[in-house]
């Protein structure tokens, strides 16, 4: 996700967001130790838009 997009969300979408992106790594860990998984790189994806996030939102509360 572009940082862009990110950007023109209120706070409350994007706690939202994060809440999901994090119960999205925890489920790709979990398929990833189970060897369900193949592509590893889609939780490095989710892991940059997570601090993406928390970039936007510590800035915002400055």
């Amino acid at each position: 996700m572009k940082i862009k997009e990110l950007r023109d969300k209120n706070i409350e979408e994007l706690k939202k967001m994060l809440a999901e992106k994090r119960d999205k790594i925890r489920n790709i860990r979990f398929d990833i130790a189970a060897k369900q998984v193949k592509n590893n790189r889609e939780a490095r994806n989710e892991k940059r838009d997570v601090a993406k996030i928390l970039t936007i939102l510590g800035a915002s509360d400055k």
